[in-house]
């Protein structure tokens, strides 16, 4: 089965959320002991604020299915074309994945750490992506594609990161997560015509649970202020540039569906940026120049070398994979091109914790 292909079973559904490439989630495993080592006494006024407030769980009662949700999800479903359809389910399918490698990551360290603060925050973290991950295979299920994640769990390839890598990488995550739910859901509140699916109602008060996911991370590394000094800087442009990167080509890969939403898949990736990096100034010493010509030059590259990279696949055969090796030697230096252009550098603020105010 393509990638690109409509999903038509579970089977389909669960190939694509196993598949390894560069633009889909992955799942990861980490040094636990190294996060047993972790010291959140530097922060721990702010740190114990937090902890109330997941107790407090201000979402849970939120991620419910109603008869309406059901019923209005298949009369809209009803209409739409076949290309929405796919990139539909893709999406479905990715974010699940996202939420379901979170859950399972969070739940890991939580049984193989002993440090109280993490396994704490970790069992809060679990809680939370089990009930996204859920959420989001209840709307599979209306498509017939419901996931088994317990089997996702057992089959699918783990990568190893360490720490201060799912750190940098969980941090950007959620933070994009925030960004990308609450630029669609503000869209769809001046135009609601355009609403195509009722998950979208859901996203105001689920991106704030991405959003206090991301402030854990930045007190973790304002408590841990090494990983944001000397040669660390050098892996927080990295991942910023491949985070950014791997949306921008992945969300221009699926047009249609930010073109349902009413929205230019360009102006949506840098209104995207725009927020995640006015966020991430909370932790991170440097941003990217999201404005740079270059910069949006080198990724519209990218979205080149890409489509070039799919249709070599499509071809197949030795001249195929040659091509493929090509498009691969393409984006490298792509990257790296953006990799070596200038950032912006500041202090961090003293206020450690930033509100969802987008």
């Amino acid at each position: 089965m393509s990638l690109s292909a409509e999903l038509q079973t579970p089977e389909d559904a669960a190939r694509l959320a196993k598949a390894e490439t560069m633009l889909t989630p992955r799942f990861y495993k980490t040094d636990y002991a190294a996060m047993d080592r972790l010291d959140m006494d530097p922060i721990r006024a702010q740190w114990e604020v937090m902890m109330a407030e997941y107790e407090g769980d201000n979402n849970h009662d939120h991620f419910t299915r109603t008869p309406e949700f059901t019923a209005e999800a298949a009369a809209l479903s009803a209409q739409w074309s076949p290309q929405l359809r796919r990139d539909f389910q893709d999406f479905l399918v990715s974010s699940l994945t996202s939420e379901y490698s979170g859950c399972v990551l969070y739940n890991e360290i939580a049984k193989n750490v002993s440090n109280p603060d993490i396994k704490q925050l970790m069992r809060y973290l679990t809680r939370d992506e089990s009930r996204h991950a859920n959420f989001i295979n209840q709307s599979l299920k209306d498509f017939g594609l419901q996931v088994d994640l317990v089997n996702l769990k057992r089959t699918k390839a783990y990568t190893y990161f360490k720490p201060k890598y799912i750190f940098y990488a969980t941090y950007l995550s959620e933070k994009i997560g925030y960004a990308r739910y609450i630029s669609i859901y503000r869209q769809l509140e001046q135009h609601p015509e355009l609403r195509f699916h009722p998950i979208f109602r859901w996203f105001e008060r689920w991106c704030n649970d991405e959003f206090r996911h991301g402030e854990s991370f930045a007190l973790m590394m304002r408590a841990q202020p090494h990983l944001l000094r000397g040669g660390n800087k050098l892996w927080i442009r990295f991942f910023l540039l491949a985070v950014y990167a791997t949306m921008y080509v992945r969300d221009h890969t699926r047009p249609w569906l930010s073109q349902a939403l009413g929205m230019d898949p360009t102006d949506y990736d840098y209104r995207v940026f725009n927020i995640t990096t006015e966020i991430s100034r909370q932790v991170f010493p440097l941003s990217l120049d999201t404005d740079r010509p270059a910069f949006r030059a080198g990724m519209t590259r990218l979205c080149s070398i890409a489509a070039a990279n799919d249709r070599a696949k499509a071809r197949g055969g030795l001249l195929g994979k040659l091509q493929q090796g090509w498009c691969a030697l393409q984006a490298t230096a792509c990257f790296a091109r953006l990799y070596l252009l200038p950032v912006k550098t500041h202090e961090l603020p003293g206020e450690m914790r930033v509100a969802p105010s987008w």
